[in-house]
């Protein structure tokens, strides 16, 4: 079971992670909807520079850019990049070409309810698919706290054709039942390990890994 811990804001953010066992985290740069986990490149490229190949680096983005995206990725050196948007497929194949090594994540939201609101079918340049939680109210598209059908989850992860993460509203306590209810490649996790301040909670982070890591 991959983990990913998302949202990482610090280098002590980072550490926690790498101590509990994570398998990718995530650095949030390029902001176009509600949250407060975004920071700016130079933290990113602080972050990577900290981790030094001990786990993944992904760069989570809302931006729609290819030039925009790449240049970052350059600059930062994450060496995944999960399209936090609904960007244009023509887009991302410029992404590919420039960075044919950068693993890309594409997005698929899903209603509380189980529906599916991302037309995933046409996508052509995956290397892995995240299933989301969103929150219209908030204008969040990620980091929500909220879950959705889990039912749902697995019959699309049974139907996709590329190894897929689930998030949405995940914590150290559920995250368990999560994966033996619709059996993901991988757990993607934001607020569910998050302290008073917003940073990373070591204690959270490290339950979350082990749970995840054990589910099964």
């Amino acid at each position: 079971m991959k983990v990913k811990i998302c949202a990482n804001r610090s280098i002590e953010d980072a550490s926690a992670c790498i101590t509990a066992g994570a398998d990718i985290i995530g650095v949030l740069v390029g902001q176009e909807h509600t949250s407060s986990d975004f920071i700016d490149k130079e933290t990113a490229k602080s972050i990577v520079n900290f981790v030094d190949g001990r786990c993944d680096v992904s760069l989570v983005t809302h931006l729609k850019n290819a030039e925009q995206i790449i240049e970052l990725t350059k600059y930062i050196g994450n060496n995944i990049i999960q399209l936090h948007s609904d960007i244009l497929e023509s887009e991302v194949e410029k992404i590919r070409k420039s960075l044919p090594d950068v693993k890309l994540v594409r997005l698929i939201h899903i209603s509380s309810d189980g529906k599916i609101c991302t037309d995933y079918k046409n996508m052509k340049y995956v290397d892995f698919y995240l299933l989301d939680s969103f929150n219209l109210s908030t204008n969040q598209v990620g980091g929500t706290g909220l879950t959705h059908d889990w039912n749902k989850s697995k019959e699309l992860i049974e139907m996709l054709d590329k190894p897929t993460f689930l998030a949405g509203g995940l914590n150290p306590d559920n995250v368990a039942s999560a994966i033996k209810l619709s059996n993901p490649y991988g757990v993607d996790v934001n607020s569910g390990c998050k302290n008073e301040l917003g940073f990373k909670s070591s204690d959270k982070v490290k339950k979350f890994v082990y749970n995840a890591k054990n589910a099964k």
